[in-house]
């Protein structure tokens, strides 16, 4: 479908708007998936996208070729947190305490226990129980498949960063998947 955008950066050139399209759009579903696990609620999640699908249009010249998913995502998670930080409240900012949870994993991958033992509700509410900054890296490295690279180009931080973020969220997502009641943990394989 072709953009409508007549007093847009892209209403007088079809050639940009094909490219857009082209570029840009086949990534809206990656786009919708981050900003509602950021979000965590449908109607906040369209806002965003549809908030960030604007400044993608608006700010497509300053596009000069590269990973158009990779730039979308990081537009994406950007207004997100603009849009958050205009909002009064902040419980975004959970802490994250290094002594809390240590990188160490000397059991099974969450991917494993995931299999093994988990259904997928559950997987989605241990999912929402993670701090944002953690959440975000999960969703974009396991959901999403981006490389440390992509992440950190998308959040702006250093690949150290997000490897230790995703470390904290995966040691995280074990304890929430492994410390249910028995009774909850109906797929148990022992």
């Amino acid at each position: 479908m072709p953009i409508d955008a007549p007093d847009g950066p892209l209403g007088h050139d079809p050639a940009k708007s094909a490219r857009f399209e082209s570029l840009v759009l086949p990534y809206l579903d990656a786009a919708y998936n981050l900003a509602h696990w950021l979000a965590r609620d449908d109607a906040d999640a369209q806002d965003v996208v549809q908030e960030a699908m604007l400044r993608a249009l608006r700010y497509f010249d300053s596009f000069h070729g590269g990973d158009a998913r990779v730039w979308l995502l990081a537009i994406v998670r950007n207004t997100f947190y603009t849009l958050r930080a205009k909002a009064p409240q902040d419980a975004l900012h959970a802490a994250l305490d290094d002594d809390a949870h240590p990188l160490i994993d000397e059991g099974p991958s969450p991917e494993t226990l995931t299999l093994l033992a988990v259904d997928v509700g559950a997987l989605q509410t241990a999912l929402e129980h993670l701090p944002p900054p953690l959440r975000e890296v999960i969703v974009l490295r396991e959901l999403e498949e981006c490389s440390y690279k992509e992440i950190a180009a998308i959040t702006e931080q250093k690949i150290g960063t997000v490897m230790s973020r995703l470390a904290r969220a995966r040691e995280r997502l074990k304890t929430e998947l492994t410390c249910r009641p028995k009774e909850v943990r109906r797929h148990d394989v022992r």
